[in-house]
């Protein structure tokens, strides 16, 4: 079992993050079954800037947000059945992607721009692609071939420039809430 105290600053850092990620989740454009959407980069923040746990709470949070039915999934809808549908698997793997996002990052420590946190969010959109496609392919029957025709090979271009933009940007905001 995992052991997380929280006092009310960090509380309050989940919270920002799951908003972040609550705002940005509905932007997107619809290129096919799943669509282009900001959420993963704000992923990729709360992963950078709160590191593991606490990133990954904050997704949790925004997952629950979304669950209980309000509209910050994808072209603003929400709901349960959004998790339980065909893009529910890259809405789950958010999870994991900011779990491994911030493995690169060390909340607390002097932050650095270094090659650490661009590879763990790598690492983290892979996990995020795994457990989308084969929830996809098993919502669908599609092959694997078509699956990721659809689903991930559309998508890694920009989520190249989301790692690059959030690599960036983790910096300056980890100093900035630091700060005391």
């Amino acid at each position: 079992m995992i052991s997380l105290k929280l006092n009310t600053r960090e509380m309050t850092l989940i919270a920002v993050m799951a908003a972040l990620i609550c705002v940005a989740g509905p932007l997107s454009i619809s290129v096919g079954p799943i669509p282009l959407s900001l959420a993963s980069f704000a992923v990729y923040l709360a992963g950078a800037v709160l590191g593991s746990k606490r990133g990954t709470l904050a997704v949790a949070l925004y997952l629950l947000i979304g669950m209980v039915g309000v509209p910050v999934f994808s072209a603003f809808s929400g709901g349960f059945q959004k998790i339980a549908g065909v893009t529910g698997g890259y809405l789950v793997g958010y999870l994991p992607c900011a779990w491994l996002t911030g493995l690169g990052a060390k909340p607390g420590a002097e932050p650095k721009l270094g090659w650490k946190l661009p590879v763990c969010m790598v690492l983290g959109t892979a996990a995020l692609y795994v457990i989308g496609t084969a929830w996809f392919m098993l919502q669908t029957k599609n092959t694997l071939a078509a699956s990721l025709g659809m689903c991930v090979v559309p998508f890694l271009a920009g989520d190249a420039v989301k790692i690059v933009a959030a690599t960036l940007l983790s910096t300056p905001i980890r100093k900035a809430i630091e700060k005391k």
